[in-house]
C-alpha cells in the first residue's frame, strides 16, 4: 500500500510549489515518528526548563522509542547532538535509557545500528542530569534477568561509573547502592566450576565479575588518596561501601568458584578476580584486620534478630573464603609480617575451617580441607599443646572432619579428610593426642573411625614402650582409663558385632599387642592389673555375642536355603536386613553370599579372640610357674 504525500516548497518570494511522490507505508510511519520527535523538541525549545510538564516527558520518550525501534537511531542522535536541545536532553534524555538498552542488546555486535545506539548512550551520559541518569541506569540493572544479566551489567558499567564520578551529594551511598544492586543480580547465576565451564563462560559471569572490579577502582583510588592525606580516612562511608562489596564478592562467586590453577587457561578469571579483591582490601588497609581481628565483630545495625543472624552467617562465609585465599592460594601473603607462630595461625583459622567443613557443597568442603591441611603442614609434629583442645573450635572441627570422612558422598574428599585427621593427631604432643583420642572415641559414633583411633592408640603405646623415657599418657593409670573406653562392647553381649567389627578387631589387636609386648612382671601399661575387668567387660560379652550372632546367621542361611528349594526359581527378588540397615533388593543367592560373608567376619573375630586368650593363659601360667 502507498500513500500520496504533498510537499510544499516555498521560494524566497514565498510562493508555494506542490510536489507529489509515493512512499511505502512503513517509511511513512518512521517519518511520522521523527516528525513527532521534532514537534515535541520544537515545542520544548521555546519553554523555560521549569515549565516542562509530565506530558512533555512522556511524548519525548514515546517518540524517541519509536525512532529507536524503527531503526532511525541516526536521526535521534542528530537531535541529541544539537546544541539547541541541550537543556531538553539534560532533563528528558534519561527516559530513553530503557528502550536504548533493549535495542543495543537486540542488535548483533557488528551491526552499525548498534554502534549508533552506543553513541546515543554516550551522549546521554555526557548531557543528562547525573542524578536522574543514575536512577535510570540502576533501574535497568534491577529489571534485567536470566541470560541478559551479565550483558546488561557490562553494557552499563562504564556509563554508571561516569555518572557516579559526577555526583556531588550522597556519592558513597550511590556507589554502595550500585555495587549492591549489581551483586544481587549476579548472585542467582550459577558459578562456572569445571575447566570447560570456565572456558565457555556461557552467561558471561567470569568476564562480568572482573568488569565490576574495574568499575570499582576509581572509588578505591579516591579512598586511598584520602587515606594518604590523613592518618584517618575522612571518607569512611565510601570505604565502608567498598568493604561491603569485597565481603559480598568473597561469598559470591569466590566461595563457590574453583580457584586452583588450571592447565590450558592462561589467566584464570576467578583467580584474577580474587587477586583484585585482595588488592582492594590491602589498599584500604583492611586485609590484616579482617584476617586476624575478625573476633572483634562490628556493631550490628539490625534490630531484627533473624536479619542479624543472616548477616553474621554471610560474614562468616566471606571471612572463611578470605582465609582460604590468603593461606592456601597465597594472595597477599607477601604483605604479612613473618611474626605469627604456626599454632597461632591454626587457632585463627579454626573458626573458618569449621564454617567450611559444615557445608555440603564440594567447592566449599574442599576449601575447608585445604585450609586445614595448609595450617597443619606449617607445624612440626608433636608441637601442638593440649591446651588448644580447650578451644571449642578445635573439638568441633575434629567432629566435623569425622562427618566428612563418614558421610560425604565424594570419595576423594573422604580420603583427604582421613589423611588430615591423621595429620591433626600427629601435630599434638602426647597429652594432646590422649585428650583427642578420648574425645573421638566418645563422639564419633562410627565403628570405622573408632577402629582407626584405636590403631593410633596402639602406635602411641608402642612408641612409649620402645622409647628410652616413659610417656605417662600411654602407660600406667592414664592408659588404663583410656582402655576402659576401648576394651568394651557398646551394648554388651547384644552389640551388633557386624556393625562394630572394625572397632572390635582393632581392640583385639591392641589387646594382643599389650599381652605380647608388656610382661606381667613389668606391667608398664597396667594391662595385667586391669585384666579381670577386661575379661568381664569385653572378652566374656564378646564370646556370648559371637555365639548369638553365629547362631542367628546360621539359622538365616538354613531358612534361605529351604525357601530356595520351595521357590520356583533362585532368582526370586527378596529383601535382607544386615546390621540394622535394609539392603537393596537382591536374589536369594546374593543374600546367601552376604550371610556367609557375615559368618566369615565372625570367624575372623573368634580366631583373634582365641589367640588373645591363649596368649593371656600362657603368660599367666608362666608367672605362676615362676612363683612355684
Amino acid at each position: 500500500m502507498e500513500y500520496m504525500i504533498t510537499v510544499e516548497l516555498k521560494g524566497q518570494a514565498g510562493n508555494a510549489a506542490g510536489l507529489q511522490f509515493s512512499m511505502p507505508e512503513g517509511q511513512t510511519q518512521t517519518i511520522m515518528a521523527v516528525d513527532e520527535l521534532q514537534a515535541i523538541i520544537q515545542r520544548c525549545q521555546i519553554l523555560e526548563e521549569a515549565d516542562f510538564r509530565g506530558e512533555d516527558y512522556n511524548l519525548f520518550q514515546v517518540a524517541g522509542q519509536k525512532c529507536l525501534e524503527d531503526g532511525y537511531a541516526a536521526q535521534l542522535l542528530e537531535v541529541i547532538q544539537n546544541v539547541k536541545n541541550k537543556v531538553i536532553i539534560k532533563n528528558m534524555g534519561w527516559n530513553l535509557i530503557s528502550p536504548l538498552v533493549r535495542c543495543i542488546l537486540a542488535y548483533k555486535q557488528e551491526d552499525e545500528k548498534r554502534e549508533l545506539c552506543l553513541k546515543i548512550l554516550d551522549q546521554l551520559v555526557q548531557l543528562c542530569n547525573p542524578k536522574e541518569l543514575f536512577l535510570g541506569l540502576l533501574e535497568q540493572i534491577e529489571q534485567t534477568s536470566g541470560e541478559q544479566v551479565c550483558q546488561t551489567i557490562m553494557l552499563l558499567l562504564q556509563p554508571l561509573q561516569t555518572v557516579l564520578l559526577k555526583l556531588q551529594n550522597k556519592k558513597a551511598y550511590s556507589v554502595g547502592l550500585s555495587l549492591a544492586m549489581i551483586m544481587n543480580q549476579l548472585t542467582p547465576l550459577p558459578v562456572p566450576y569445571t575447566k570447560q565451564q570456565i572456558q565457555e563462560d556461557k552467561l558471561g559471569l567470569c568476564q562480568c565479575c572482573n568488569a565490576v572490579v574495574d568499575f570499582a577502582k576509581p572509588f578505591v583510588n579516591e579512598v586511598v588518596k584520602n587515606m594518604e592525606k590523613s592518618s584517618e580516612c575522612n571518607d569512611t562511608e565510601l570505604k565502608e561501601e567498598l568493604l561491603k562489596f569485597c565481603m559480598k564478592s568473597l561469598k559470591y562467586p569466590l566461595l563457590t568458584a574453583q580457584l586452583e590453577e588450571l592447565e590450558g587457561i592462561e589467566e584464570h578469571p576467578f583467580r584474577r578476580f580474587a587477586a583484585e579483591i585482595i588488592d582492594i582490601l590491602l589498599d584500604m588497609r583492611e586485609l590484616m584486620p579482617l584476617v586476624f581481628l575478625h573476633h572483634k565483630s562490628r556493631r550490628s545495625l539490625w534490630e531484627n534478630q533473624e536479619f542479624e543472624d543472616i548477616e553474621r552467617k554471610n560474614s562468616a562465609d566471606s571471612l572463611a573464603c578470605l582465609s582460604y585465599l590468603v593461606f592456601v592460594q597465597h594472595f597477599g601473603i607477601n604483605c604479612f609480617p613473618m611474626v605469627f607462630s604456626s599454632s597461632y595461625l591454626l587457632q585463627c583459622n579454626m573458626a573458618h575451617i569449621e564454617v567450611l567443613l559444615k557445608r555440603t557443597e564440594e567447592s566449599m568442603l574442599s576449601k575447608g580441607l585445604d585450609l586445614f591441611e595448609s595450617c597443619l603442614l606449617r607445624m612440626e609434629d608433636n608441637g601442638l599443646l593440649h591446651q588448644y583442645l580447650e578451644f571449642r573450635e578445635f573439638i568441633n572441627v575434629s567432629q566435623d572432619l569425622v562427618k566428612v570422612m563418614t558421610l560425604c558422598p565424594i570419595e576423594h574428599l573422604r580420603k583427604k579428610s582421613l589423611n588430615i585427621l591423621q595429620l591433626f593427631i600427629d601435630k599434638f604432643e602426647a597429652e594432646g593426642k590422649y585428650t583427642l583420642f578420648r574425645c573421638l572415641l566418645k563422639t564419633s559414633n562410627h565403628a570405622g573411625v573408632e577402629g582407626y583411633v584405636i590403631k593410633n592408640i596402639k602406635d602411641q603405646i608402642h612408641l612409649s614402650l620402645t622409647k628410652a623415657h616413659d610417656n605417662v599418657w600411654f602407660t600406667g593409670h592414664h592408659l588404663i582409663s583410656l582402655l576402659d573406653l576401648v576394651l568394651l562392647l557398646p551394648e554388651g553381649a547384644e552389640t551388633d558385632l557386624l556393625q562394630y567389627s572394625d572397632r572390635i578387631m582393632a581392640s583385639l589387636n591392641l589387646l594382643r599387642y599389650l599381652v605380647i609386648k608388656d610382661c606381667e612382671s613389668d606391667n608398664q601399661t597396667g594391662v595385667w592389673t586391669a585384666l579381670a575387668k577386661i575379661e568381664e567387660n569385653f572378652l566374656k560379652p564378646l564370646h556370648v555375642g559371637l555365639n548369638m550372632s553365629k547362631a542367628h546367621y546360621e539359622a538365616e542361611i538354613k531358612n534361605k536355603k529351604e525357601n530356595r528349594k520351595e521357590a520356583h526359581s533362585s532368582n526370586t527378588i527378596c529383601s535382607l536386613t544386615v546390621s540394622g540397615e535394609k539392603m537393596p533388593p537382591m536374589t536369594t543367592e546374593m543374600q546367601l553370599q552376604v550371610l556367609h560373608s557375615a559368618l566369615f567376619t565372625f570367624d575372623l573375630i573368634e580366631s583373634v579372640l582365641a589367640r588373645v586368650e591363649e596368649l593371656i593363659e600362657v603368660k599367666v601360667k608362666a608367672v605362676m610357674d615362676e612363683n612355684i
